[in-house]
C-alpha cells in the first residue's frame, strides 16, 4: 500500500472551499475530497504543533505521553525510568513504527522535529529529510523534495510519505510572484467593525494591538519588512482584509504545491493506487476570541482541523460528522493496514466507519493547550465548553461555553444561561480526567507541571511588561483585572 500523508500546518478547515469556504482557496485539495470522505468534527488532542504531532505519532494523549507544552518539563516525552527494555516505548508502539511493521517504508519531508527539538518525533522514520529552515520554508522549498522522492521510490509497493507544509503559518510568507488571488474577494462576514474595535479595547497575547505578541519591538519591524503579506495590528478593516488575504493567500499557495505533488505521483502511474491524507496540526484563529494569526487555546477554531481521506477500495466521496480525535486517524490506518493497533494507544480505529459509510466516532472529546494558555474543554453534542486554569493573560472567565453550531467563531459565552450544559460538560471532563489517570504509567497530570512552572511556556515572565503596555495605551481597567487575577506572578511568587 502506498500512503501520502499532506499535514498543512495552521490549517483551518473553515477556509477550504471542500468545507464551504467563500473563496476558491483549495481547488486541488477539493478534488481529493470529492472521491473521498471529509470529515466535519476532527479535532487534535492537544495543541499546539508539538503537543499535537508528539500525540499523533505516539497515538497516545498529551496527558498520557507528557507533551503539552512547547517549554519547560511537559514539552519533553515521559521518560520509560528503570522499566525501559533495549528499546523505548515510543520505539516499540509509535506510529510509524507500526506502518513499518506492516512493512512500509516511511519517509517525512519536513523541519519539525529540529524546530521544535522533538527528536522523539523522527522514531520509525527511514528517510528524514529536513529542509533546514525551521519551520520558515515555503511549499516551493519543500514540494520538490517530496516530488524527487517520489519520483524515486513512487512505484514501489509499499511507502508512507509524510509531506509538512507550512505557508498558512504567521508570518504569512506566498511570495511576491504568486500575486493577490483575493484582492476582490469578500471577507468573512463575521469579522466586522464593531467586532474588530471591540477587540481593540482588549487584551492579550496576538490580540488587536499585539498581533505579534505582546510587546511591540524589533521583530515586529523585522517581520514587516520581511513578509508584506503579515500585518502587526488590527486598526482598520484594511488591516483585517490583510490577515485574511495572507492566510488565504497561504492556503492557495499550499495547495498549488498539493497539486504538484499530486501530479508527481499520476507522472508515475500510481495515483489511483496511493492513499490520499490530507489535515493539519491545529487551525489557527483569525480574530476569534481577540487573538489574531496565532493558536493558544483549547477551542474550536485552534483544535478543529480538516481531514479528508481518500483511499483505494474503500471510500468514495462522502462527509462523515462524527466526533473523531486526531489520534484515531493512525489507528485507523494500521487497521485498514490489517496490523494491530497497539494496546497503550489512546486511539481508535473508525475503519469500520470508513467501510460502511456510517458516521460512527466518539460521544464527546476533551481538547488540551498547554502553551499558551492552560485549558481543557470538553466538545460535545453542539457544545463546546472552556475550562481555563491559566487564561494565558487574555482574561477570559474560568467557564466558557460555546454553541458552535450557530456561533463557530465563539462570540457569544452561554456559560451563565445554559448552567445544565455546563454542569454537563464538567462531569464528562472530571470523569475523563479520572480515566486518564487511572491508565497512566506515571500518575503525573502534566498541565499540572506546566501551572506549577508558571503557566504556559509562551507566557511566562510576559505579565510585568504587558501591564505596562496595557496602562500606556489606555486599557487600565484590562491590566487592573489581569494584576488581580494573577496577583502571584505580579509578586514574583510564580
Amino acid at each position: 500500500m502506498r500512503i501520502l500523508y499532506i499535514d498543512i500546518d495552521s490549517q483551518r478547515p473553515d477556509h477550504l472551499g471542500c468545507y464551504g469556504y467563500h473563496r476558491q482557496t483549495s481547488p486541488n485539495i477539493d478534488c481529493v475530497a470529492e472521491r473521498g470522505v471529509r470529515f466535519e468534527n476532527y479535532y487534535v488532542s492537544d495543541a499546539p504543533c508539538l503537543p499535537s504531532r508528539t500525540a499523533m505519532w505516539s497515538g497516545r494523549f498529551g496527558i498520557h505521553n507528557g507533551v503539552i507544552n512547547h517549554g519547560g518539563v511537559a514539552s519533553e516525552m515521559f521518560p520509560d525510568g528503570i522499566g525501559r527494555g533495549f528499546h523505548s516505548r515510543l520505539g516499540d508502539t509509535g506510529w510509524m513504527n507500526a506502518l513499518q511493521r506492516r512493512g512500509l517504508r516511511t519517509a517525512t519531508v519536513s523541519p519539525f522535529g529540529e524546530r521544535h527539538s522533538a527528536f522523539h518525533w523522527y522514531a520509525g522514520f527511514n528517510d528524514i529529510h529536513n529542509t533546514g529552515m525551521g519551520g520558515m520554508e515555503s511549499a516551493d522549498q519543500i514540494s520538490p523534495v517530496a516530488i524527487d522522492w517520489i519520483s524515486r521510490n513512487g512505484r514501489s509497493d509499499s511507502w508512507f510519505l509524510h509531506v509538512n507544509l507550512w505557508d498558512p503559518h504567521t508570518p504569512y510568507r506566498a511570495p511576491a510572484s504568486f500575486g493577490d488571488p483575493f484582492a476582490d474577494a469578500p471577507l468573512p462576514a463575521w469579522l466586522t467593525e464593531d467586532v474588530r474595535a471591540a477587540h481593540w479595547n482588549g487584551c492579550g497575547p496576538h490580540s488587536a494591538r499585539e498581533v505579534h505578541g505582546f510587546v511591540p519591538g524589533a521583530h515586529d519591524r523585522m517581520v514587516a519588512e520581511r513578509f508584506p503579506r503579515q500585518p502587526s495590528v488590527m486598526d482598520s478593516m484594511s488591516e483585517v482584509r490583510r490577515m485574511f488575504d495572507g492566510y488565504d493567500t497561504g492556503v492557495r499557495y499550499a495547495d498549488h504545491h498539493v497539486g504538484r505533488i499530486l501530479n508527481a505521483l499520476s507522472d508515475q502511474g500510481v495515483l489511483d493506487e496511493t492513499a490520499v491524507i490530507i489535515s493539519a496540526d491545529h487551525g489557527e484563529a483569525l480574530g476569534e476570541l481577540n487573538i489574531y494569526g496565532d493558536h493558544q487555546l483549547a477551542d474550536h477554531v485552534t483544535s478543529r482541523v480538516p481531514l479528508i481521506v481518500s483511499w483505494p477500495g474503500v471510500t468514495s466521496g462522502r462527509v462523515d460528522r462524527a466526533l473523531h480525535y486526531h489520534v484515531d486517524l493512525a489507528a485507523t490506518v494500521i487497521d485498514l493496514l490489517g496490523g494491530e493497533i497497539p494496546a497503550n494507544w489512546d486511539g481508535r480505529s473508525f475503519a469500520p466507519a470508513l467501510k460502511s459509510g456510517r458516521d460512527d466516532g466518539r460521544p464527546f472529546l476533551v481538547l488540551s493547550q498547554g502553551a499558551w494558555s492552560c485549558q481543557r474543554s470538553v466538545r460535545f453534542a453542539d457544545y463546546l465548553c472552556m475550562r481555563s486554569y491559566h487564561d494565558g493573560y487574555h482574561g477570559f472567565n474560568d467557564v466558557m461555553l460555546f454553541d458552535i453550531a450557530t456561533d463557530p467563531h465563539e462570540q457569544h459565552d452561554l456559560a451563565g444561561d445554559r448552567p445544565a450544559a455546563v454542569a454537563q460538560a464538567m462531569r464528562l471532563l472530571d470523569n475523563w480526567h479520572g480515566e486518564m489517570m487511572s491508565t497512566s504509567a506515571t500518575g503525573i497530570d502534566p498541565m499540572w507541571t506546566v501551572l506549577r512552572e508558571g503557566g504556559a511556556f509562551h507566557t511566562r515572565g510576559e505579565l510585568p511588561n504587558y501591564l505596562r503596555r496595557l496602562r500606556e495605551t489606555g486599557r487600565a481597567a484590562c491590566a487592573d483585572r489581569l494584576a488581580t487575577r494573577h496577583a502571584a506572578e505580579v509578586k514574583g511568587v510564580l
